[in-house]
């Protein structure tokens, strides 16, 4: 009996310590479980300065050759020969075509032959005028006699510059013959076969268009007027910066030389001209580029990037961090992209740490642990369990 109750006590105890190794294990498993406090969201932040920004805008534009001339003949007849590659270079001058010269040969000839013959009747009519003055002194011919023979040698003199003048005629348009271009450009399309029939200054044969300077036409709307301080001039405008389509900023800057006094009433906008030096040949009439204008500076504004800006409700906001690493919300007033940066007119003061990043998981009031922007960012820890 004594041995039975024994082995009851032992298994008794056996139970109880099981027991309370039990609870002690739940215990533990229970502190474990619980939740461990997050530390602040860490931020990166930039400190904000006010500065200048170019108050500009920009426009689509067209390249468009400073002297763009048609070649015209100024005598009609047979283009018996072209004297140039089309696309090619032209200078100044150059002879381009040749038409058929041998019927101007021939009415040079006619002329010159014209003009002798006039010579010898003024010499004769010269002769005869002083003759009959000689005997009119001596009283044997009558007065009207001698007025008639210095009438003839006047009407011959007359006579004689009318031929000089068809002779200087004849010459012009022989050598109207030689089609020349009256610019340096770069030739167009030939527009007539040799061995056509061209007429006087009514058959385009072909084109030379100025590449340097070269041209820039464009236009800006009344909306960009306004930004840019109302109309504009070649007093007010700044050089401008042209753009390729390839996004390439051209090397040189160009200038304003022509402004509309007025603005389009069906567009609404106001025409503009500049000229850029192109030396190297780069631009070429008809190309579309991208124009930047300027007027002068804005001062005093803001820049922070695109990314930190968001919009609600009230309009557009960014997120500060005050002097206890707190969220903040405040509202802004924006104006204008300056590359990738948003132009802040107004609700930023000198020295706000604005919030760039990790934006869509913050709130106002939150604890934050700001960096400064550009840094690497360490990601948040938690502290280490509890065993």
């Amino acid at each position: 009996m004594s041995i039975n109750m024994n082995k009851i006590k032992a298994a008794l105890i056996i139970s109880f310590a099981s027991f309370l190794l039990s609870s002690c294990s739940k215990e533990d498993q229970s502190q474990s479980a619980a939740p461990q406090s997050m530390p602040p969201m860490p931020v990166s932040v930039m400190s904000v300065s006010p500065t200048s920004i170019p108050i500009s805008v920009e426009s689509v534009a067209q390249t468009e050759g400073a002297k763009e001339v048609e070649i015209r003949p100024r005598v009609g007849g047979i283009l018996i020969k072209k004297l140039f590659e089309e696309g090619a270079p032209i200078k100044k001058g150059q002879a381009m075509f040749l038409i058929d010269p041998i019927p101007f040969q021939i009415a040079l000839s006619q002329a010159n032959a014209q003009l002798a013959q006039q010579k010898a009747q003024v010499v004769q009519a010269s002769r005869e005028s002083a003759r009959l003055v000689k005997l009119l002194e001596m009283q044997s011919i009558s007065q009207r006699e001698a007025d008639n023979a210095t009438s003839d040698y006047a009407m011959a003199s007359a006579g004689l510059i009318q031929y000089e003048a068809k002779v200087r005629e004849a010459k012009l348009n022989l050598s109207y013959t030689k089609v020349t271009s009256p610019i340096s450009g770069i030739a167009g399309r030939f527009a007539f076969s040799e061995g056509a029939l061209v007429n006087a200054n009514t058959s385009l044969l072909t084109t030379v268009s100025q590449m340097s300077p070269i041209w820039v036409r464009f236009s800006v709307s009344d909306t960009d007027l306004a930004i840019l301080g109302g109309h504009l001039s070649e007093d007010n405008v700044k050089p401008i910066e042209l753009t390729m389509q390839n996004g390439e900023v051209y090397a040189e800057k160009g200038k304003l030389n022509f402004a509309a006094s007025t603005i389009n009433p069906q567009l609404g906008t106001q025409q503009l001209r500049a000229t850029f030096n192109n030396k190297d040949k780069r631009l070429m009439p008809g190309q579309f580029v991208r124009v930047h204008l300027s007027t002068g500076n804005q001062d005093g504004v803001f820049t922070i990037p695109q990314a930190a800006v968001q919009s609600g409700e009230l309009g557009k906001y960014v997120y500060v961090v005050d002097e206890n690493d707190v969220v903040v919300a405040k509202p802004i007033t924006v104006g204008d992209w300056v590359g990738k940066d948003w132009v802040v007119n107004s609700g930023l003061v000198e020295g706000d740490q604005v919030i760039v990043d990790n934006l869509i998981k913050l709130r106002p009031g939150a604890k934050v642990s700001p960096h400064p922007f550009g840094e690497p960012v360490l990601a948040p820890t938690t502290a280490a369990s509890k065993g």
